[in-house]
């Protein structure tokens, strides 16, 4: 149903049915990627989810927002992009325009604002910092 309305998905991919994607056409998914229950992916802009990537229940990515400094708070939007083997925990939050580095892993209600650009490390917390490190060579084996 989704490539029906313009999103284009790789192969393995799993959506659960309890996903809310706004506009499917700005959507593109890599291979063997899991979408689990409650997302909510607010595609105003694209959004890009690479291969391997895990986005796990209740996570919102959100490609809008509004300019706070405009009179009538003008809607604005821009692209995201989860990079592969990135893993965004429970009920993640990523606002728009960032760009998560590849092997990324974000904790658990994590709120990510800015874009990270060092691969194979863990973040954590509100906005999220380091707090560890994701061991590549035993992930991909």
């Amino acid at each position: 149903m989704l490539r029906l309305f313009g999103a284009k998905l790789g192969r393995h991919v799993h959506v659960q049915a309890s996903v809310k994607i706004w506009a499917p056409w700005n959507l593109e998914v890599g291979d063997f990627v899991g979408i689990g229950d409650g997302v909510t992916i607010y595609s105003m802009a694209g959004i890009r989810i690479d291969d391997y990537a895990v986005v796990s229940q209740g996570t919102h990515l959100c490609a809008g927002t509004h300019d706070f400094n405009a009179p009538n708070f003008q809607l604005t939007s821009s692209p995201i992009r989860v990079g592969a083997r990135v893993w965004l925990c429970a009920e993640t939050f990523v606002g728009p325009g960032v760009s998560i580095a590849e092997g990324s892993v974000i904790a658990a209600r994590g709120v990510v604002c800015k874009s990270i650009a060092k691969p194979w490390r863990v973040w954590g917390g509100v906005p999220v910092r380091e707090i560890g490190a994701r061991n590549k060579e035993r992930v991909l084996g």
